[in-house]
């Protein structure tokens, strides 16, 4: 009898697995058939995740939805909500495509003439979205803090301004930003300048207030900036024109330039490549026009051998 008992119950598991019809899987509207499998008892089948992350989904996953028919027609059906099966129920989906971050300003190779400038990036992700509690911004390979960040299409803008003043000099700044399902974007780096001292600048000729016969003068002298060489400089005569010098590889320079009779205004300006300048003035005065002797006179006249006498000239200039 025992053996009959152990018997039926066989039977019966098998036909309790006969008896299901279909079991079926949901997800985003799709339905997939699983098959039974005889090693693990259980229905199954390989299903192909959504394209697109779950973050911005309800729980930061989706929701499948199972349905189980047996040969009589009944159902059972279980979701995300099920009280004890909802939790499996839930697929979290990650995206693969890392975010991708730029550095808006300063751009590579720039010269700023502010030593506390506002660093701008740009953050992108069309998918899980930008966490910026992960957004890591160094300056000269150090972590900095206070970063503002804006919502924009497709991801994040952000500014940073630091409290205390950078030295003249090169400096580096480097982002790099994770998106929520963890994907890091590449490093991005800008080298910069920051040049807040104008170009030294010495004129050797003329010197001021000079007084000359000479209507053709060369100016000359020399300029050097410690950060931002090569200089630019130009002479301005008067009310003419800017007129662009030939600097030497060792800062000096030299131009010949016409005076005008009377008081001439010599600006001599030189400009680093930050834009910063420095200029000089020279005051110069022309005088083509010879002293007219109109008058001489000797007292006495004629005089004694061996006396003094006494000669006044009128001379007017």
């Amino acid at each position: 009898m025992l053996a009959l008992g152990m018997k039926k119950d066989k039977i019966r598991k098998v036909n309790q697995n006969m008896a299901l019809n279909t079991v079926i899987a949901i997800i985003e509207g799709v339905e997939r058939t699983l098959s039974f499998n005889s090693l693990t008892k259980k229905y199954e089948a390989t299903i192909t995740a959504p394209n697109t992350t779950s973050w911005n989904e309800p729980e930061n996953k989706y929701g499948l939805l199972v349905k189980a028919t047996d040969v009589a027609g009944n159902k059972a059906t279980a979701d995300r909500n099920h009280p004890t099966l909802g939790n499996s129920l839930k697929l979290r989906v990650l995206e693969k495509t890392k975010p991708t971050v730029a550095i808006t300003f300063p751009s590579a190779g720039a010269t700023l003439i502010s030593n506390k400038p506002t660093f701008t990036f740009t953050m992108r992700d069309s998918g899980s979205g930008v966490d910026t509690s992960k957004t890591v911004v160094k300056v000269d390979n150090k972590v900095v803090t206070g970063i503002t960040f804006t919502d924009t299409t497709g991801g994040k803008n952000a500014t940073y301004a630091p409290s205390a003043a950078l030295t003249d000099g090169s400096h580096t700044v480097t982002i790099i930003c994770t998106d929520y399902d963890g994907n890091v974007s590449t490093l991005v780096t800008s080298t910069f300048k920051i040049d807040t001292v104008p170009p030294t600048l010495s004129i050797t000729n003329p010197t001021d207030n000079l007084v000359t016969r000479f209507a053709s003068l060369n100016v000359t002298g020399t300029t050097n900036d410690a950060i931002s060489s090569p200089c630019t400089v130009t002479v301005k005569l008067n009310e003419g024109a800017e007129i662009d010098l030939t600097v030497a590889s060792n800062g000096t320079f030299s131009k010949a330039i016409t005076l005008a009779e009377g008081n001439n205004t010599i600006i001599v300006k030189s400009t680093d490549s930050a834009g910063k300048y420095s200029t000089v003035t020279r005051t110069v005065i022309l005088d083509t026009v010879a002293p007219v002797i109109k008058s001489i006179t000797m007292v006495p006249n004629p005089v004694d051998a061996g006396r003094t006498f006494i000669i006044s000239v009128d001379v007017e200039d």
